[in-house]
């Protein structure tokens, strides 16, 4: 159980104006710091002590980018926050997840997206592969759904962008950029280690994130 003291130091890091609107925004999406920068309009020092505070009270957490390694994306834990759940509700409707190859993380993504919020979802691939790796068909199985029939397709081959669009490879974002009203989650690559427990590991971190916005549209 969270002490009395832990509650307050929450209470008091999102006291601050720039810190709350920090964790609006990552209650969404994986935000790196020039981005932050960029949507607060603050100075990059003002930035990190914010980011320190909000780190040392257990809400984010920070990583190294899977695609340009000098960059590092905040992610917020919202196991830390429990009650204290800032930021808009989202509002649920057809999905896109991008990922570069569409064979893996983007293809869990929808699969599970339109089995956990009922509503239909598809996936695209900024150099889509040729196939759907085994792996990933074998972790969704591994869940009780399917993807043996699904064939990884291109990001220019979607006609209709639909209302919720989330990047979920650091790669592709990076090389997309920053847009609108697009998501992004910060989902680590299974393929380069290739083992069940690296597939699973990810299908259940996706699907982690899926449930939370369920649960937060709700």
């Amino acid at each position: 159980m969270t002490s009395t003291f832990d509650r307050a130091a929450l209470h008091a890091a999102l006291g601050d104006p720039v810190r709350l609107a920090i964790v609006d925004e990552l209650t969404s999406s994986d935000r790196a710091p020039i981005e932050l920068r960029a949507m607060l309009r603050i100075e990059s020092n003002l930035l990190a002590h914010h980011l320190d505070v909000l780190d040392q009270v257990g809400l984010i957490s920070r990583h190294r980018s899977s695609g340009d390694g000098r960059r590092r994306y905040v992610h917020l834990n919202r196991d830390a926050l429990g009650s204290l759940m800032p930021g808009p509700r989202p509002v649920l409707a057809d999905a896109l997840f991008v990922c570069t190859h569409n064979s893996a993380r983007s293809q869990l993504a929808a699969v599970l997206w339109r089995h956990a919020a009922g509503v239909p979802a598809s996936s695209a691939g900024t150099r889509p592969a040729e196939r759907v790796h085994p792996g990933a068909v074998a972790a969704a199985a591994r869940a009780g759904l399917d993807l043996t029939d699904v064939t990884p397709r291109s990001l220019a081959a979607v006609e209709v962008v639909p209302a919720i669009v989330v990047t979920v490879c650091d790669r592709a974002h990076e090389e997309l950029g920053d847009r609108a009203g697009w998501l992004h989650w910060s989902i680590p690559d299974p393929v380069p280690v290739g083992s069940d427990a690296a597939f699973d590991q990810v299908r259940d971190e996706i699907a982690a994130r899926i449930d939370d916005f369920v649960r937060s549209a709700a």
